[in-house]
């Protein structure tokens, strides 16, 4: 394999070969959170869409897969921890890609603050309720962040094990709980089973944008397959089929769980819980009347872990950008320096540490409330910009390919990243029109809010433009460090697959 450029000893290099497959699939499911959609994000789903969520994770799935199917195939040509940048600045040029690279920090860094605040809520909720430990939030967010700080700093293949055991612990609970209320309630299948997945209810009900809100909403981090790309084994195998797993997994699993949902209350029981003061113990109620109450307290527990598998992947990934652009100098250089051992982005992973701290101490402090103060609105910046990003980058796709397919069929590289940027676009325009509902505000302050992914976006370009007209050396620098293969090696990497 060649590359156009060689990355210089002092921007540092990430460990090689230490994370296969499925650590990059934990990795990605962990930052989605099912259990936390599962818990948090159905209900809400079921109060403003109605009974079609179901379906529409399903449809949300399809449209990510359209996207992956380009995506990947880009990610044999193009290799870089910072993903969005480096297709971006490939496909529409440096100056897009600079934009993207900043809206997706920022994204990532909204996601972290919102999932320490709510690993922090309901940390204070469970240890009150079951151990009589009642600490202030701010004090279970703050432990949360030196914890993941520490596995942050260390090798990545040590994260993912922890990832491994959290994540099977939430996903079993939630299956264990599916199973008995399919058997509990197996002689009413019929109904829901139609009702979740209709068309009129998925597509054309009266709150369908809301349903595709919540829908993308629940797949946040599944771009981050890439962004392992530099650590992984094998790569050009490795990352395409964590990126198909992780989501045609998403996509299954939180339709199923989902529609359990409908089968334990029945379409109209469902529909009247949802528009209950109990609507938000939703999952934890068809626990408790399937299994007992031993379920609910299960539940409680995983769902604290739950949030700590999701900020810790949501740490890296974050980590992993700012060292890319530290290597790019878009940020300082010492962003780019990693551990002489570990090989981790120590640095990186140090300074977003401390400033999730700081974060958690600032609004600890302000008397703020976690959940309607911190984390619904910093969450709604969060899935803003990173669906944006992801649009851009499912545009980036069409654009390395459209002079030179490098291999690949017309269909996987020109078609299908059509069919999911209309999809992604689509989908961050129903997120703008319907921003109220992730955000837990009204009127003009959404606005404000929504402000953050164009400024920052446009603000990165701007940042480009200047660059190249006044410090052309240092702009044609940049992605020297983004490793881009000839197009001549692709037919061997196409016929390999082909033979798999």
């Amino acid at each position: 394999m060649t590359s156009d450029t060689t990355v210089t000893p002092s921007s540092g290099s990430l460990a090689k070969g230490k994370l296969g497959t499925f650590d990059i699939v934990f990795f990605v499911v962990s930052a989605a959170a099912p259990l936390t959609v599962a818990v948090s994000s159905a209900p809400l789903a079921f109060l403003v869409g109605g009974i079609g969520a179901p379906g529409a994770m399903l449809a949300s799935g399809v449209v990510l897969i359209l996207f992956a199917i380009g995506f990947t195939a880009m990610s044999r040509f193009v290799r870089n921890t910072g993903a969005f940048y480096a297709y971006a600045a490939a496909g529409l040029g440096k100056p897009v890609g600079i934009g993207v690279a900043f809206i997706t920090v920022v994204a990532y860094g909204f996601l972290c603050i919102c999932f320490y605040t709510m690993l922090g809520f309901f940390a204070n909720l469970t240890f009150a309720h079951l151990f009589g430990i009642d600490l202030p939030w701010g004090v279970w967010a703050g432990l949360c962040v030196v914890i993941v700080g520490v596995l942050g700093y260390r090798r990545i293949d040590v994260g993912a094990k922890v990832l491994a055991v959290l994540l099977t612990a939430e996903i079993a609970i939630l299956l264990i709980v599916s199973i008995a209320v399919i058997i509990q309630n197996g002689t009413a299948l019929g109904e829901p089973a139609v009702a979740s997945f209709a068309p009129q209810n998925v597509f054309f009900a009266a709150g369908a944008s809301a349903l595709f809100v919540f829908g993308f909403g629940a797949f946040l981090g599944f771009e981050g397959t890439v962004i392992y790309a530099e650590e992984a084994k094998q790569p050009d195998r490795t990352v395409p089929r964590a990126t198909y797993i992780a989501i045609a997994f998403l996509a299954i699993f939180y339709a199923f769980t989902f529609w359990i949902l409908v089968v334990a209350f029945g379409v109209d029981g469902l529909m009247a819980l949802a528009n209950s003061d109990d609507f938000e113990e939703m999952m934890f109620i068809a626990g408790d009347n399937a299994l007992g109450a031993w379920a609910g307290v299960v539940m409680e527990i995983l769902i604290v872990t739950s949030f700590f598998a999701a900020v810790l992947a949501f740490h890296n990934a974050c980590a992993r950008y700012l060292f890319s652009l530290g290597r790019e100098r878009l940020l300082p250089a010492v962003f780019a320096r990693t551990h002489p051992t570990m090989r981790s982005p120590h640095v990186a992973s140090l300074v977003l540490t401390v400033l999730s701290l700081v974060t958690m101490i600032i609004g600890a402090l302000s008397g703020a409330d976690p959940y309607m103060g911190i984390s619904l609105w910093t969450y709604a910046i969060g899935v803003a910009g990173l669906v944006f990003a992801q649009g851009v980058a499912a545009v980036s796709v069409i654009g390395f390919f459209w002079k030179d397919r490098r291999g690949f069929g017309f269909a996987r590289v020109v078609v299908a990243p059509i069919l999911g940027a209309i999809g992604l676009l689509s989908a961050f325009a129903v997120i703008v029109l319907r921003f109220d509902l992730v955000s837990g505000f009204e009127g003009p302050v959404n606005w404000l809010l929504l402000a953050c992914v164009p400024v920052v976006f446009i603000g990165g370009i701007v940042v480009g433009l200047v660059m190249k007209r006044r410090a052309p050396h240092r702009y044609a620098a940049l992605t020297q460090s983004v490793t881009v293969i000839p197009s001549e090696p692709a037919r061997e990497a196409v016929d390999a697959e082909v033979r798999e």
